[in-house]
């Protein structure tokens, strides 16, 4: 066991469970090693202190992580490397993106028609990490000054243990030619790949009026998710974001009024927004506290809560650009090419909430797609959780922001709006 994991099981240890706290066991899909993650992948809702949920054991466990070092040897090995590739147990990675398309260029990587052979960063950490959200009170007292220093350095060095690698991204529009008779407009490319395709003609004008967004654009989608999913029962479309680096007007977020903002960057990491525990206790959320939710309010009482999630239930989100994408592509990676993979934990800490969500390490034979000049009309759907965990079914996705090398250099960067839902059958 390593040492944080050994710090963290040692604070549940101390900590008594809150009666209210909702804890899940940890469910492993059938024949997935356990992930890297602290307190062998409980949920820090077990640490709950007096309805913390765990916050302050999971800002302990950061702290304690960083003064312990491994990290920042990854970061000493890099920076002593010398120039040019660098030789990892998972294959050749790259410093700059630069650097990685000349290799792809030299190599002669090729792509099928349709496709594009591009940079994607993954991490190079087998060890769980900690973000400390901006809204978390630490960063505003006083009293925390150093350790508001000390995990600010350490946000800014997980972006240092990453590189680039190379690969072939394949056009989702064609996944018919690579797996004959399964449409990427079908539930069953959802259930195999982790990944579908829909169309989408909005009557949203504005996404940047979050107002407008949740009052027309959400029940759109909630709409699209029950005829698109035979089955389907209910669909709670509850939040989004507008992704435009361009954009000059407010981006401010405020979530009182249920406003995420406009987003000026792009997740240009492989990763997933949710993972064993967290797609379960986000549901949960939703559903009895009504947290963070910025669609139709849910009021289920903990028995109504327990019966609708002993069901199937999904977490799908939802890509829609507001114009053709040309630069900054939205890319996904199938299920199958990473189902036997251990995820990396990479814990979000909130005031009221850890979110859990999931990095990945690179693999030449991941399987990833993208949409060329996606249209506006063109929703890309990728899934976030699943219940189901024997197998049977895709559990997630994962997915990235990338650049692409063969775009013009004034090619505008993407806009786009993402929204996040759950499907209950």
């Amino acid at each position: 066991m390593n040492q944080p994991n050994r710090v963290t099981n040692d604070l549940a240890l101390e900590t008594d469970i809150a009666p209210s706290a909702y804890v899940p066991p940890l469910q492993l899909t059938e024949g997935q090693p356990p992930p890297f993650a602290a307190n062998g992948g409980l949920s820090y809702m077990s640490f709950d202190r007096d309805g913390d949920a765990g916050t302050a054991a999971a800002t302990e466990a950061a702290l304690r992580q960083i003064a312990i070092g491994d990290g920042q040897a990854i970061i000493d090995m890099l920076d002593n490397a010398p120039p040019g590739p660098i030789e990892t147990k998972w294959g050749i990675g790259f410093r700059t993106y630069e650097e990685c398309v000349e290799h792809i260029r030299t190599s002669g990587i090729e792509a099928p028609e349709g496709g594009l052979a591009l940079p994607l960063r993954y991490t190079i950490y087998e060890e769980p990490s900690y973000t400390v959200v901006s809204s978390n009170a630490l960063w505003s007292d006083p009293t925390r000054k150093a350790d508001a220093e000390a995990l600010r350095k350490e946000e800014e060095d997980i972006e240092r243990r990453r590189l680039y690698f190379p690969h072939v991204m394949r056009d989702a529009r064609r996944i018919e030619e690579y797996y004959p008779g399964l449409s990427p407009y079908s539930p069953e490319c959802m259930d195999r790949l982790g990944v579908s395709l829909a169309h989408c003609e909005s009557e949203c004008r504005n996404f940047y009026d979050a107002h407008e967004v949740e009052r027309v654009f959400y029940p759109e989608m909630e709409k699209l998710l029950l005829e698109f999913f035979p089955g389907a029962t209910d669909a709670l479309v509850y939040n989004h974001d507008v992704f435009d680096i361009e954009y000059t007007g407010d981006r401010t977020e405020d979530q009182d009024n249920k406003n995420p903002g406009v987003n000026n960057f792009y997740a240009n990491i492989v990763h997933n927004d949710l993972n064993d525990n967290s797609g379960r206790v986000r549901c949960r959320e939703l559903l009895t506290k009504n947290l963070r939710n910025f669609g139709r309010e849910q009021h289920y009482t903990e028995a109504e809560a327990d019966a609708k999630m002993s069901r199937r239930y999904m977490s799908i989100n939802l890509a829609k650009p507001m114009q053709t994408v040309m630069q900054n592509p939205f890319v996904l990676c199938a299920w199958p090419s990473f189902a036997d993979q251990p995820y990396i934990n990479n814990y979000r800490i909130y005031d009221d909430r850890v979110g859990e969500t999931t990095r990945f390490t690179y693999r030449s034979d991941h399987e990833w797609y993208w949409l060329p000049r996606q249209t506006p009309t063109e929703v890309s759907m990728l899934k976030c959780y699943d219940s189901v965990t024997d197998g049977s079914v895709s559990r997630w996705s994962f997915h990235s922001a990338c650049v692409d090398p063969t775009a013009p250099l004034d090619a505008p960067c993407r806009k786009n709006v993402v929204v996040r839902s759950f499907v209950f059958f």
